[in-house]
């Protein structure tokens, strides 16, 4: 048996970190941004009820349904995926790879069905690392121009599932633009602009108002386990891969455990 099995999902899973459903999204999304967490897991009076993520909350801070609220009075029940998975302490992590590979987090209970404990791609791969080069653990890369407005950005986020793109200028990168970026300016926005001026003035925000820069990337010819290294480090979901001064994809933590 490889020293693969004979790790325990006890041996690499982190402290849970919980949100209640009651709590509000502002809370959610600050408790996620200082603890470098996305997903949080969700409870009520202690029972896990589900998750909520960065994504949920942006897309319920844009929603017209809440334009007329701030952040401070939305509550997270309102973002909750209940949809997820978990595992016990004392199982192989090789039961986490197909998790991992649906689901941005593991619960981990005990065998009385308290909450002891999460795992997240970064957990799993601080010991467990695909073979081959970064071609072979690449997603597409996906581009966006900084002049767009935020909300085209938005809706092509949800039409396409995609959670990143990389911020140009004609052929010149500036930046990269997530689901945190994304979720960050609305709660922004939910605080500082009257509801009666959001929507105006959400509409002509645009993708380099929101953008994090300057960007970070590798080489082609990096090592996996450096750009693991790098993400773990610099606690950041994805790594755009460039060759000869273009970028040709991007490795994501999500794409990394797919190649497990």
């Amino acid at each position: 048996m490889s020293d693969r099995f004979q790790v325990l999902v006890k041996d690499v899973m982190a402290k849970p970190i919980t949100i209640a459903k009651s709590a509000f999204v502002s809370e959610a999304l600050e408790k996620m941004l200082g603890e470098g967490v996305d997903p949080l897991i969700v409870t009520n009076n202690g029972t896990v009820i589900g998750t909520t993520s960065r994504a949920a909350i942006a897309e319920t801070l844009g929603s017209r349904k809440t334009q007329a609220l701030k952040a401070t009075s939305i509550h997270v029940a309102n973002t909750v995926e209940e949809n997820f998975t978990s595992a016990y302490p004392d199982q192989s992590i090789d039961v986490l790879v197909p998790l991992l590979q649906h689901y941005k987090l593991v619960v981990v209970f005990d065998a009385e069905h308290r909450l002891i404990g999460q795992v997240t791609a970064g957990d799993l791969l601080k010991v467990l690392r695909p073979a081959g080069g970064l071609r072979d653990v690449m997603e597409p890369v996906h581009t966006i121009q900084g002049e767009e407005r935020a909300v085209h950005l938005r809706r092509r986020m949800l039409d396409g599932k995609i959670d990143r793109f990389i911020v140009e200028d004609g052929d010149r990168v500036l930046g990269i633009v997530t689901e945190t970026d994304v979720a960050k300016a609305l709660h922004a926005f939910k605080d500082l602009v009257e509801g009666i001026h959001q929507d105006y003035r959400i509409r002509n925000l645009l993708v380099r108002d929101i953008m994090s820069a300057p960007l970070i990337s590798m080489d082609a010819d990096t090592d996996v386990s450096d750009v693991i290294d790098l993400m773990l480090k610099k606690n950041i979901s994805s790594v755009p891969v460039k060759r000869n001064g273009r970028i040709e994809g991007v490795v994501t933590r999500s794409s990394l455990v797919q190649a497990l």
